[in-house]
């Protein structure tokens, strides 16, 4: 019988798979392309279940490297909340020490554990800065930024009354964004140091409990736009509060740090009907 272990790992809420794939034990097991073995994997009912799933694999240069997909089998640049999940486990399973770098298809990230389950993560250069965009079909003003990944920010008097699917999915395929889309956020301000969060995922193409990048990215748009004041607390759909640090000045930003919480849910094995069925 085949068998890949793995653990199963949240942050905020968000939740991924992570193998240890240093001796490529993926590719030597599965006999369907990983896109496939990937979203059979990912969904839920049918098998282990996750918004997205993590390969953690050897860098002559950093800690490690990984290779991170969305449930529906599309390789991306980079997750906050999945890049704090990959770090404790690279912690738990002696693949890196309490602070470490690991390669991602942003850039290299760097993060240190600062506690039993919490993560702080430096990420990279955030880019691509817009305001004030309008968009056709959409009646809220938007704000774009590449946080590792690209996001639009809406601020709403109230993040429980908008329709976040309809507008959500409007904005991720418009084509002001084609071909690769975009994450959508939708941030209530609720002083300058906390923001009310929900997020449309691109890849989950769903609302997700939470979202790391583009918890970052509403947080630095609010300090860019004198909304908020570092460090921002921001509040996710699960509850869980995610912290953004950021040194801005005279519109330049620099060193962003985004810190939360990393459980780890359990640790499994999977057989091969968790991917062939």
């Amino acid at each position: 019988m085949k068998k890949i272990p793995f653990f199963k790992m949240n942050g905020s809420g968000n939740d991924f798979i992570i193998i240890n794939n240093q001796e490529n034990v993926v590719e030597n097991l599965i006999d369907i392309p990983i896109r496939e073995f990937v979203k059979k994997v990912c969904t839920r009912g049918m098998s282990v279940g996750a918004d997205g799933l993590i390969l953690i694999e050897k860098d002559d240069e950093a800690d490690f490297r990984w290779r991170f997909y969305n449930n529906d089998g599309g390789e991306v640049e980079m997750c906050g909340n999945g890049s704090r999940c990959a770090a404790r486990f690279a912690y738990l399973n002696k693949l890196a020490p309490l602070e470490m770098s690991f390669l991602t298809l942003a850039g290299t990230i760097k993060a240190q554990i600062t506690g039993l389950n919490s993560v702080k993560v430096q990420l990279t250069q955030p880019k691509d800065y817009r305001e004030n965009i309008e968009l056709d079909g959409i009646e809220l003003k938007a704000s774009f930024i590449n946080t590792g990944v690209p996001h639009i920010v809406y601020f709403v008097d109230s993040v429980e009354g908008i329709d976040l699917r309809n507008i959500g999915a409007k904005t991720r395929y418009h084509k002001e964004f084609e071909p690769e889309g975009t994450n959508v956020n939708f941030a209530e301000i609720i002083d300058e140091s906390n923001i009310q969060l929900r997020t449309y995922e691109r890849g989950v193409e769903d609302e997700t409990l939470a979202c790391g990048t583009g918890a970052t990215a509403s947080a630095l748009v609010a300090i860019l736009q004198n909304r908020a004041k570092s460090p921002v607390k921001v509040h996710t759909k699960s509850k869980k509060i995610l912290t953004i640090y950021a040194d801005v000045e005279n519109g330049a930003i620099g060193n962003v740090f985004l810190e939360g919480d990393a459980m780890l849910t359990y640790i499994g094995t999977m057989i091969e009907e968790a991917y062939n069925y």
